[in-house]
């Protein structure tokens, strides 16, 4: 059975206000039915970047009364697409939020959730401070869902530099690998190319990534380059900087391929814990 098809990475420049966000999204969600599209996928928080914690958590909805995901499921709908919507910041109890995944089928039916389990809390100097958990629930689970040409593993931005969640969604079946990024310029420069290489590499999966890119709101930046890595770990597609909407071919055999050659995820071996051989060497050289 041929399982070929085309796949969508939309790149957006999310400002601080939703509906505006929305309405560029959609624009692009039709252009990429226009250049034949099956599956399109959005980057991390596209509803809104908002970097006052307190004016987000004032934007912010229930799912239930998101006016992004309604949109988007609708526009699904409409189009008849599968559609991964990156991360929308959905409103909890008590003053949180959470960081969740979306994926829709084409009568835009939510198939899927999944919460960002791991927080970005990190100090990159000259005053990038992040502190993602202040705002966030973290998630508790991995989350797979089928799609008509394999299994999808769902994973979110930060969860990228943790390599046993993407090897536990390969080793449970996972072929296509989805990381829907806001990535910031100074760690993008730096890991985003290596990391999404890696994590196809290691896991013989396709792995997709659509990113936020520019200059945003309080003058935060992000890297861009929504990258599509095959699971030989090439770079499929490269969207560059510019916002807008990037289409490939993919053909699911590969992942077979690639396992065939490298079968290293049925070669795990049980091994002890670490242990400090040489205790009294620091000690003695003191």
């Amino acid at each position: 059975m041929d399982r070929r098809f085309k796949l969508a990475l939309l790149q957006t420049n999310s400002g601080r206000d939703i509906e505006p966000n929305v309405k560029a999204v959609l624009a692009m969600m039709r252009d990429a039915k226009a250049k034949g599209a099956h599956f399109v996928t959005m980057p991390e928080v596209v509803q809104m970047i908002e970097p006052k914690r307190d004016q987000a958590r004032a934007k912010v909805t229930t799912e239930e009364a998101s006016s992004a995901l309604a949109a988007f499921r609708a526009a699904a709908a409409e189009l008849g697409l599968w559609v991964l919507v990156g991360s929308l910041q959905i409103k909890l109890a008590e003053e949180r939020m959470a960081n969740r995944s979306f994926l829709l089928d084409p009568a835009g039916h939510i198939v899927a959730r999944y919460d960002k389990i791991h927080m970005f809390d990190v100090d990159l100097g000259d005053g990038q401070r992040y502190r993602e958990s202040a705002a966030y629930q973290a998630g508790e689970r991995a989350v797979m869902a089928e799609l008509p040409w394999g299994r999808l593993g769902l994973t979110v931005c930060y969860d990228l530099r943790f390599p046993q969640l993407y090897r536990a969604l390969a080793q449970a079946g996972a072929e296509f690998l989805t990381v829907p990024s806001a990535f910031t310029r100074v760690t993008g420069e730096a890991h985003w190319h290596v990391l999404l290489r890696a994590r196809a590499i290691e896991t013989g999966c396709f792995v997709v990534a659509p990113a936020q890119t520019g200059v945003h709101a309080e003058g935060r930046e992000t890297f861009g380059h929504s990258l599509v890595v095959g699971p030989w770990g090439d770079i499929l597609a490269d969207a560059g900087t510019e916002t807008g909407v990037t289409v490939v071919d993919i053909d699911p055999a590969h992942v077979a391929e690639a396992r065939r050659k490298v079968p290293s995820l049925t070669h795990d071996r049980p091994f002890a814990p670490a242990e400090l051989v040489n205790p009294a060497f620091r000690a003695a050289g003191e």
